[in-house]
């Protein structure tokens, strides 16, 4: 019993260090494509900077409970940015290796459509977390936008926001037969989810029906929880379950229905 104890070691540690040699492999991947950071923490931040130089913007409206309309585009901006990421880059890097047959010989490997999409999670995620960090930063310094008050409420929330995003751009990347197919549905996906996050039309202004359609979306759910997070309290159970509902729905999808090429 125990000469299979001992042997069973070696193997379960070369597994764990495979896994975290994938995450850096795909970190450094996400870097050097450029994709991410450029469209996924340059673009926002320079839409984050614009809007902020708008007087305008930053006088207090009653619509929006004495907030600016600049105080809520800080967090739809932030949502942006993981909608990028998941949307754009995720599937378009993920649908290139398939496309070029990367993944067919990865098929060969122990590497299994768990490890491979978990691997593509934490790097993206990882770049939303540096993203996050800095748009709050820049708002706050340049702009005087205060933190969230709830800075726990707002974590949580924004976890969830962009475990589900990020969920949505897998179960992308899962089905698309390439990069041009994978780019099309996501940005098919990403106009009216922005849309319903309030980018265009603040959600507090637009019309009921409309509203309640943004609650059960994702970018809508995560916009009601940063609110909610913003005014100092714990995001409700709605937006919390329907963002879990969303990342732990289409994570299992992606994972059962994965396309190796």
């Amino acid at each position: 019993m125990s000469a299979l104890n001992t042997a069973a070691r070696p193997v379960t540690a070369k597994r764990g260090s495979a896994t975290w040699r994938l995450i850096k492999a795909e970190s450094k991947l996400c870097v050097r494509d450029k994709v991410a950071p450029i469209w996924g923490v340059g673009c926002p931040l320079i839409v984050l900077i614009i809007l902020g130089s708008i007087p305008a913007l930053r006088e207090p409206q009653k619509a929006n409970g004495g907030l600016t309309n600049f105080d809520l585009y800080v967090p739809v901006l932030i949502l942006f940015n993981v909608a990028i990421l998941a949307m754009t880059a995720l599937p378009a890097t993920l649908a290139g290796y398939r496309e070029n047959g990367v993944l067919r010989r990865m098929q060969t490997t122990p590497v299994g459509p768990a490890r491979l999409l978990g691997a593509q999670l934490v790097a993206n995620l990882t770049i939303a977390v540096v993203a996050m960090v800095l748009f709050l930063a820049v708002a706050g310094l340049a702009f005087g936008v205060d933190l969230p008050q709830n800075l726990f409420g707002f974590a949580v929330a924004w976890l969830l926001a962009s475990a589900a995003l990020l969920s949505i751009g897998l179960l992308i990347t899962a089905l698309a037969p390439g990069r041009s197919s994978a780019s099309a549905i996501g940005t098919v996906l990403f106009f009216p989810m922005m849309f319903f996050a309030g980018l265009w039309v603040p959600i507090t202004q637009m019309p009921a029906v409309l509203q309640n359609i943004s609650h059960y979306t994702p970018l809508g759910a995560g916009m009601r929880a940063f609110q909610e997070a913003y005014l100092g309290q714990f995001p409700s159970a709605l937006p919390l379950l329907t963002l879990a509902a969303y990342a732990a729905g289409c994570a299992l999808i992606a994972v059962h229905w994965f396309r190796w090429e």
